[in-house]
């Protein structure tokens, strides 16, 4: 297993630390005046949904947890679990909705994401960067908005709420990135 410097820790990476797996969900840096910054960094362990926060020294190192990707497609919720079908054997695994955060408001039937495995057992998933949502609640928009750049929210069909452009209205399609939860665009 590789080593990594905290330094260069980002979102969504998996690590080892205390001899359990995490997923780091923030790294920031503070540097001093003199000597060696910090990196305070939000992780939640992916078995316990546990979340730390720790600041480390940035000449640090931690290991970088060895996982494998497996394409999946994502076939339906029953409340707590969401259930995933690899691509490549056809077989079914639950992860609990806690494990997988806010993913949940990205996933629409039949998606295709990639599943995270560490150890042959499923520890989270993968999305795409942008995935094409409808819009099934947000307020109209009036002649003249457009021209002052603001934006309106809008619930999407996943529960997920957005800022979108005025001229956006109650059925349409929208791309949303899945990193940052932002309006892309039209579709």
């Amino acid at each position: 297993m590789a080593a990594v410097s905290v330094s260069d820790l980002r979102k969504n990476m998996f690590v080892v630390y205390d001899g359990e797996v995490y997923r780091v969900l923030e790294a920031t840096k503070h540097f001093r005046a003199r000597g060696s910054g910090q990196v305070r960094v939000r992780m939640k362990n992916v078995m316990t949904g546990y979340v730390r926060d720790i600041n480390f020294m940035s000449t640090e190192k931690l290991e970088e947890a060895e996982v494998s990707f497996r394409s999946a497609q994502y076939l339906y919720n029953d409340g707590d679990a969401y259930y995933f079908m690899t691509l490549d054997d056809y077989d079914q695994h639950p992860l609990q909705k806690d494990l997988l955060g806010d993913a949940v408001y990205y996933l629409t039937e039949n998606m295709e994401v990639s599943l995270v495995f560490h150890g042959g057992t499923p520890i989270g998933i993968e999305l795409p960067t942008t995935v094409v949502l409808e819009v099934v609640d947000t307020p109209p928009g009036y002649k003249g908005d457009t021209a002052s750049g603001g934006g309106k929210p809008a619930r999407l069909e996943t529960g997920l709420k957005v800022t979108v452009p005025f001229f956006v209205k109650v059925g349409d399609k929208v791309k949303v990135d899945t990193r940052t939860g932002e309006y892309v665009e039209k579709v």
